[in-house]
C-alpha cells in the first residue's frame, strides 16, 4: 500500500493524542509530541530498525537527557524541574527535578503516532512530511523553541499526586532558583517590557489574546504591601487557563504567614521586587479586567506601589466573590463564598494559599458563574439593553427577546473599591467534651467534627505517614501551633501544646473544647467550662 506525505501528515494532525506510555512496544513509524498545551510540536520517526514507538517517545524523549534529541525531556527542562547534568555537585536535586519532569509529561503531554511496515522507507516518509507541515506542528524541530515555562499549576497537580515529602520539595525548590539563575538573558516576550542587562530576571508573561485576568497575592506580614508572590491566571478566548505566577521577594525582616502559605524568606531569596515585576504587569493587564477574590489583592497591589513609589496600575477591577454571591445564593448563611467554601461546593481542584492556584480558582468561579447564568458582555451595541449596573455585585436583568421569552441574563459589573482586611470571620467548626482520658493522655478527640477538617491536613497514625500541609492552631498562649491531624485516632498529632492548654485553663473531665476556624488552615481552641 502506498502511503503519501499529505496522508500521513493529515493523520498525525487529526489524530486523537494519547498517553506516551500507550506507543506501540512491537512497531515503528511516524510519530508527534504534543505539549501541555495540547498543541502537536514535534514530528519524528522511528529511523532506527532496532527502536520502537514506546521506546522512541516514552522512553527517549520523555525520561532521555536535555540538550540531547529527546524533546519532551529538553522543553519541561524548567524551574522547578530542570537540572544541569552535567554539574556533579547539584545531581541528587537534579535527579529528584528530573523525576518530577518525567511524571509530569506522563500527566500532562501527549503524543501521536502511525504505525508503518518495515519494508518502507520510514526516515524518507518522515523528511517529506516535515517539508509539508505547518511551522506551528514542528516549532521543537531542530530547537526552534525555548523551553516552556514552568506551568505552575500543572506542576502542582503532580506534586499532590507524587504525595512527595519536605526533603524531595526543598529539593526541586532549589532547582528552581538555580534555574533562575541561568536564565537573566532569556527574551521576554513582545507584549513586556524587558529587564535591561543588570537586572533582576522576570518570568515572561503569557501572549494573549485573553478574555479577562484573575490576580492573587499572598504576603509576608501583616503589612499589605509585603507581597512575597502573585499568581495571574489568564483566561483565553476559548476559557482555557494559563497561569503566570512569580516569588517576590518583599524584603522584610519578619516573616509572619509562613505558617499560611509555605513561603520563607529563602524561598525568595533572588526573587524579583515588586518594583522589577511591576513594569511586567502593567504592560501586560493594561487596559484589562482584572478579578480578585475579595478586595484584599487591589489594596495589596496599591501597597505595595505606595512603597516603591510608584503610580497604581490603572486596571478594570472585578470582585468573583460578587459574582459567586450572584451565581450561588444558596451559599449564603452557610460557609460563604471564600474560596475554601467554594471548592468543596464547586468541586474546584486547586492549593489554596499559592498565588498561582488561587487566582486560577478565582477565574474558574467566573467561568462556572457564567455557566449558571450565561454572561451578557456589554458592547457599544449592546448599551442601551443595560440600564443600570450595580457596582457592588451581578446585576441580575429580565430581558425580552424578539419572541418575548424572558432571558435571564448576568452582567459581570464594576465591583466595589473599599479595601477588605485580610482576615476571615471565625466560624464554629464543633466542641467535644473532656475525659479523664484526655486530660491523662494530653489529647482531644475531633471524632464527631472531623470531616470538617480539610483533607490534605489529615495523615496516617504515625509520624512517617504524616498530612501533605499542617493547619495552625491558637490556645491562648503566644506561640501558634503547626501540626496535622492523626486520621487513624482523629486528634491533633502534635500534643505538647495540650498539655499545657490544660494546665493554663485548669481542665477537668467534663469541660467542654470548643473549635473553631479563624481562616482557612488556621483554627482557635477554646475551652469552656462544665455546668455545675
Amino acid at each position: 500500500m502506498r502511503f503519501t506525505a499529505e496522508e500521513l501528515l493529515s493523520y498525525l494532525l487529526e489524530t486523537t493524542p494519547c498517553s506516551t506510555f500507550q506507543a506501540p512496544r512491537d512497531s515503528r513509524g511516524l510519530y508527534g509530541l504534543v505539549d501541555h498545551h495540547g498543541d502537536l510540536r514535534y514530528i519524528g520517526s522511528t529511523s532506527s530498525t532496532d527502536q520502537t514507538l514506546y521506546e522512541r517517545i516514552h522512553r527517549r524523549h520523555r525520561t532521555g537527557s536535555e540538550g540531547m534529541s529527546h524533546y519532551f525531556s529538553q522543553m519541561y527542562n524548567t524551574g522547578r524541574m530542570w537540572r544541569d547534568r552535567k554539574n556533579p555537585i547539584t545531581k541528587t536535586d537534579g535527579d529528584i527535578a528530573k523525576t518530577l519532569r518525567n511524571e509530569f509529561i506522563v500527566d500532562h503531554c501527549r503524543a501521536v503516532w502511525l504505525q508503518l511496515p518495515d519494508t518502507l522507507d520510514i526516515a524518507a516518509l518522515e523528511a517529506e512530511v516535515l517539508s509539508l507541515a505547518p511551522s506551528h506542528a514542528i516549532s521543537w524541530n531542530r530547537r526552534g523553541m525555548l523551553p516552556y515555562d514552568e506551568p505552575v499549576h500543572l506542576v502542582e497537580a503532580t506534586l499532590s499526586r507524587l504525595r512527595w515529602g519536605t526533603r524531595e520539595r526543598d529539593a526541586i525548590e532549589r532547582q528552581r532558583e538555580r534555574f533562575l539563575a541561568t536564565v537573566t538573558d532569556r527574551v521576554a516576550a513582545p507584549i513586556l517590557t524587558t529587564a535591561t542587562a543588570g537586572q533582576i530576571h522576570v518570568t515572561p508573561f503569557p501572549r494573549g489574546p485573553f478574555r479577562f485576568f484573575a490576580l492573587d497575592v499572598e504576603t509576608a506580614t501583616h503589612d499589605r504591601g509585603s507581597i512575597c508572590q502573585i499568581g495571574i491566571a489568564c483566561v483565553r478566548p476559548d476559557n482555557s487557563i494559563e497561569i503566570w505566577a512569580t516569588y517576590v521577594d518583599p524584603k522584610v525582616d519578619r516573616w509572619v504567614f509562613t505558617y499560611l502559605h509555605g513561603i520563607s524568606a529563602r524561598m525568595v531569596r533572588g526573587a524579583p521586587t515588586f518594583s522589577d515585576v511591576l513594569p511586567v504587569l502593567r504592560d501586560a493587564l493594561k487596559g484589562a479586567t482584572v478579578y480578585q477574590h475579595s478586595s484584599f489583592d487591589r489594596s495589596a497591589i496599591a501597597a505595595a506601589c505606595g512603597k516603591c513609589g510608584q503610580p497604581v496600575p490603572e486596571w478594570n477591577w472585578r470582585d468573583s466573590v460578587h459574582v459567586a454571591r450572584a451565581a450561588w445564593p444558596e451559599l449564603k448563611g452557610n460557609d460563604g463564598h471564600g474560596l475554601a467554601s467554594l471548592k468543596q461546593h464547586l468541586g474546584l481542584v486547586f492549593e489554596h494559599h499559592h498565588a498561582g492556584e488561587d487566582a486560577r480558582a478565582a477565574a474558574e468561579v467566573v467561568l462556572r458563574a457564567e455557566e449558571v447564568r450565561p454572561a451578557f458582555v456589554q458592547r457599544p451595541t449592546q448599551a442601551k439593553q443595560i440600564q443600570s449596573v450595580n457596582s457592588g455585585d451581578l446585576d441580575l436583568r429580565e430581558d425580552r427577546g424578539n419572541l418575548g421569552t424572558k432571558v435571564l441574563r448576568t452582567v459581570i459589573a464594576q465591583t466595589s473599591q473599599t479595601p477588605a482586611p485580610h482576615k476571615h470571620l471565625s466560624h464554629h467548626i464543633g466542641t467535644t467534651e473532656l475525659t479523664q482520658g484526655n486530660i491523662d493522655n494530653n489529647h482531644i478527640y475531633l471524632n464527631s467534627f472531623f470531616d470538617k477538617f480539610p483533607a490534605d491536613v489529615i495523615g496516617g497514625s504515625n509520624r512517617a505517614s504524616a498530612a501533605l500541609r499542617e493547619i495552625a492552631v491558637d490556645w491562648g498562649d503566644d506561640a501558634v501551633v503547626t501540626t496535622d491531624l492523626d486520621g487513624t485516632k482523629r486528634f491533633f498529632r502534635k500534643r505538647g501544646w495540650i498539655r499545657k492548654f490544660f494546665e493554663q485553663e485548669s481542665a477537668q473531665a467534663g469541660d467542654i473544647v470548643v473549635i473553631e476556624e479563624i481562616e482557612p488552615y488556621r483554627y482557635r481552641v477554646v475551652l469552656k467550662r462544665r455546668l455545675s
